[in-house]
């Protein structure tokens, strides 16, 4: 049986090959893959300190310990949640390749995510958010293209920032308003933008990208040094125009729960959304229209005269 402690060479070998199940064999993204290692890892360290230096020693107890541990930590439920699957992978995994002979999670109860609804700007806000980017970006220098065009295209879009920063200049199609992406099990979809995230693409495209864009790279959007542009850069630029614009503070994945709001409000049918989003189940694509439902009865609460 995998020994934890017999040697970091051991535990290397265990993790990169849980890792490579993960990714070529799941097909789940790279942000996946670091994620469920890392609580791997968590949770051999854990049972490490209890003196449980073999895999086939983790038992229930060690377990239940462990994501103990976080509750006390007051870690939130969404990352226990995380865990926890990821523990499950990781047994499921090493029973099927004979490293350990039982799986302990089986008895182990399901750690379940809070149902909170997505954080949610109102059309106006989004408005006011990228008109403010694209003056910023008709007044400034090229980063300020690139964040008007990464603004644009991710509301237009609803794609999750890591697809749209993976994505190279040959995916986007300006003349069919089109972008193509690598979405979560290696799953391409085409989605369609609109005409003000084309304006803000071909801008970029013709006058800022060349300024910053290194040799050779492909990327459709890359940072202040010339290589792709990171989710982390992505996700502080968007921070910076909901600040300046004065709005509520939005990350990239606020604009894409306001894409898919505002398209359900739109009159949208939810098979679509659940396409344009890439969600794998529609009991996902769902909690949109709880957002939808929610803006409604405090319009009415607000609107209508026997509220």
């Amino acid at each position: 049986m995998a020994t934890i402690e017999a040697g970091a060479a051991d535990r290397v070998r265990l993790l990169r090959d849980f890792a490579l199940h993960l990714s070529a064999g799941r097909g789940l993204s790279d942000h996946t893959v670091r994620a469920y290692c890392g609580d791997v890892e968590s949770l051999l360290d854990h049972a490490s300190g209890l003196g449980r230096t073999r895999l086939d020693q983790i038992d229930l107890m060690v377990l239940r310990s462990w994501l103990g541990s976080m509750v006390e930590a007051s870690l939130a439920r969404a990352t226990l949640a995380r865990r926890s699957a990821a523990c499950r992978t990781f047994f499921a995994w090493a029973v099927h390749t004979g490293r350990v002979a039982t799986d302990p999670t089986t008895r182990l109860a399901n750690a379940r995510a809070a149902k909170t609804l997505p954080t949610v700007l109102a059309q106006d806000s989004v408005a006011t958010l990228l008109d403010g980017a694209g003056r910023a970006a008709a007044d400034g220098g090229p980063l300020d293209v690139r964040d008007w065009a990464l603004a644009e295209l991710l509301y237009a879009s609803g794609v999750r920032v890591g697809e749209l920063c993976a994505c190279d200049i040959d995916d986007l199609d300006l003349d069919q308003r089109t972008l193509r992406v690598l979405g979560k099990g290696r799953k391409e979809r085409v989605v369609p933008i609109g005409l003000p995230a084309v304006r803000a693409a071909r801008t970029w495209l013709a006058t800022a990208r060349p300024a910053l864009a290194g040799p050779g790279t492909s990327a459709l959007l890359v940072g202040a040094r010339g290589g792709r542009l990171d989710q982390r850069q992505a996700r502080a630029a968007v921070h910076r125009l909901a600040a300046a614009a004065g709005v509520d503070d939005v990350a990239p994945h606020g604009l894409r729960h306001s894409a898919a709001t505002h398209l359900l409000e739109g009159g949208s049918d939810l098979r679509s959304v659940q396409e344009l989003l890439g969600h794998a189940s529609l009991a996902t694509t769902q909690r949109y229209t709880h957002v939808s439902a929610e803006r409604l009865r405090s319009a009415f609460g607000l609107a209508h005269p026997r509220a």
